[in-house]
């Protein structure tokens, strides 16, 4: 049985895409921050999957010790990882840090699966058919990679951390797919469209209520939006088109800045200091 794991799997897109892998008949495994959510999840999904099996593993993407914990305990349990889907993110109205001082956003929505991805990397090479997919985001076309602040301890407003983070999701994939070139990976990124359950605002503040009620009409479902996903995911159609940036199953064409691979190296050689990854 072929192994995929996802994170923010406990709710939206990730949710969506951790049912359909599991009734293609993969194990699942849901990569979670909030135990409760994931356990009620998990039930979800047990209850309505027709195929497959899940089972639940806590990976807070803001916490470099639970990463590298959740990395051990997967590749203790699993010897190949056929799938894996950088899918949680966060948005943050006002300036929050991680436990380890990363910007909330950078931390989480790049910083975080940088360190996953790597960790597990030799288990995806396992595979005869390993598969990384980077959920990125349109967000990324105005933005810039602040190699002097990229934590945003100045100037900070959260289209500009949210947006840098989303491009330093596909400078990732754009140094990756290089590194995994002549083996069995193939490395996506793609951007899902609005989705409002992968906004990570918090509905109950005043802020987040209005942003939901305003952008309602134009959202997306969380299974509208996995789409893509799980196409990259499950096709055979799409691995001649390994390292592109996909959107609604289609090649698209990043910013340019997303291409550059000069970026690219300065964002992965920072991204291992900042996780410690060159000391590992």
């Amino acid at each position: 049985m072929k192994v995929a794991a996802v994170t923010g799997a406990n709710s939206g897109m990730g949710k969506s895409v951790a049912l359909v892998l599991a009734n293609s008949g993969m194990h699942v495994v849901m990569l979670c921050r909030n135990e409760k959510r994931g356990k009620e999840a998990l039930s979800y999904i047990e209850q309505h999957k027709k195929n497959g099996s899940v089972e639940l593993q806590l990976c807070d993407l803001g916490s470099l010790s639970s990463v590298k914990q959740a990395a051990e305990a997967l590749k203790q349990k699993h010897s190949t990882i056929d799938v894996l889907i950088n899918n949680a993110g966060v948005v943050c109205p006002k300036r929050q840090e991680t436990e380890d001082g990363f910007e909330m956003q950078m931390g989480v929505n790049h910083l975080g699966h940088f360190l996953l991805t790597n960790l597990l990397l030799d288990h995806i090479k396992q595979s005869k058919d390993g598969r990384i997919i980077v959920v990125s985001s349109g967000a990324h076309e105005w933005a810039h990679f602040y190699e002097k602040d990229p934590h945003l301890h100045e100037g900070y407003n959260v289209a500009k951390g949210y947006g840098q983070s989303k491009l330093c999701n596909l400078l990732f994939v754009n140094e990756l797919k290089e590194r995994v070139a002549g083996t069995n990976v193939s490395v996506f990124a793609m951007h899902p469209g609005a989705v409002s359950t992968n906004l990570g605002v918090d509905r109950g503040s005043g802020f987040g209520k209005a942003i939901h009620t305003l952008l309602r009409p134009f959202f997306l479902t969380p299974r509208e939006g996995a789409d893509t996903m799980i196409y990259l995911a499950l096709s055979d159609r799409v691995k001649k088109d390994a390292g592109n940036y996909f959107i609604k199953r289609k090649v698209s064409k990043p910013a340019r800045t997303a291409l550059s691979r000069e970026v690219a190296l300065k964002c992965w050689s920072w991204s291992e200091k900042q996780t410690g990854l060159h000391q590992l």
